[in-house]
């Protein structure tokens, strides 16, 4: 991550910009985010990131009343500006700063906005997956919410590392593919593309939402077996692009080039 960060109306160092202790964000993680692309400077489907905020916020009861679409996009470009960053990532996070029930305390502020920024995330050329030994409960009621409470899925990415794999692909209770540990999943087999429905539980990525735009596909509930038989596997996510798997399960993939890999272009 890069040194300055916008927190509220101003640029900080990181070492200080600090939420409340007692904020419902720092007890228990309520907070929504998105992170962006940035190309060139550019902020890559912006109006899409922007879009699902809104929706993330008021679905977990955030309020964004003291923010326009306007204002956060041009502290972003302050951020990336100020970081001189080109070509990277950018985090958008609005933590829930008022207090709570259950831990009751005097707050002014309802919510609080940060941005971070940092280069793009080093990917293998020999990119290996498989599937996750956790679940992803499509129940929940944080199923495809981009919520700051991340700890479930940094446990099972880090459990994915620890079996040899770069990324896990997970299933939902039912059995369906839904998606990887931080990344939405497409799939090639006799020529047709596949991703799983939003009903799966999976997150609505905003490159994932991009590629169905662009690409013709067809979005299933299907069970794990579809990937052991498929020819190519993709992740996609704003913070990795789209990566073509090497290997699922220890099984050599096709790397075969198709057009989903030219889609984004050139940085």
């Amino acid at each position: 991550m890069h040194e300055n960060v916008f927190y509220d109306s101003r640029i900080f160092s990181a070492h200080i910009a600090l939420i409340n202790s007692f904020s419902s964000a720092s007890l228990y993680g309520k907070g929504v985010f998105t992170t962006i692309s940035v190309r060139t400077k550019k902020l890559f489907l912006w109006e899409k990131h922007w879009s699902r905020l809104l929706l993330n916020a008021l679905a977990v009861k955030i309020d964004l009343v003291d923010f326009s679409e306007e204002t956060v996009k041009n502290a972003l470009y302050q951020i990336v500006e100020k970081n001189k960053l080109l070509n990277g990532r950018a985090r958008i996070t609005f933590f829930d700063e008022s207090s709570s029930n259950l831990w009751p305390f005097e707050s002014s502020r309802k919510t609080s906005l940060l941005i971070t920024t940092a280069d793009c995330r080093e990917i293998p050329d020999n990119f290996r997956t498989g599937i996750s030994t956790f679940q992803i409960n499509s129940t929940s009621p944080l199923a495809g919410i981009k919520s700051c409470n991340y700890l479930d899925k940094i446990l099972t990415l880090d459990d994915a590392k620890t079996r040899g794999f770069d990324e896990a692909v997970c299933l939902n209770e039912r059995g369906e593919i839904t998606s990887a540990c931080m990344a939405n999943i497409f799939w090639l087999k006799d020529g047709n593309l596949y991703t799983p429905s939003l009903k799966t539980g999976c997150l609505p990525g905003t490159t994932r939402e991009f590629v169905i735009e662009n690409i013709e596909c067809l979005e299933v509930e299907s069970g794990s077996e579809a990937l052991d038989e498929t020819d190519s596997i993709f992740l996609t996510s704003a913070g990795i692009g789209i990566v073509q798997a090497a290997e699922f399960n220890g099984r050599k993939l096709s790397r075969r080039p198709h057009e989903i890999l030219a889609l984004l272009g050139p940085s």
